[in-house]
């Protein structure tokens, strides 16, 4: 698994729903694991990724979109 993202586990959960909507299984965990599970969701977490499938995920939310221009 390698590191896709880091930030606000509100932002993780969606990232990780949307990447398994396009066929990339993801897990998402907090940065700070020992942390009590406070229902805070802006606590840090962080979303990987399987290796082979990292340059897609990439592509798919970090790329720009040529459509766009």
């Amino acid at each position: 698994m390698k590191l896709f993202y880091t930030g606000p586990v509100v932002n993780a959960e969606m990232l990780v729903m949307m990447l398994e909507k396009q066929g990339i299984s993801a897990t998402q965990e907090f940065v700070d694991a020992t942390a009590p599970d406070d229902g805070d969701l802006n606590r840090p977490a962080r979303v990987f990724v399987p290796a082979a499938d990292y340059d897609r995920a990439y592509q798919l939310f970090y790329a720009e979109r040529e459509d766009e221009l």
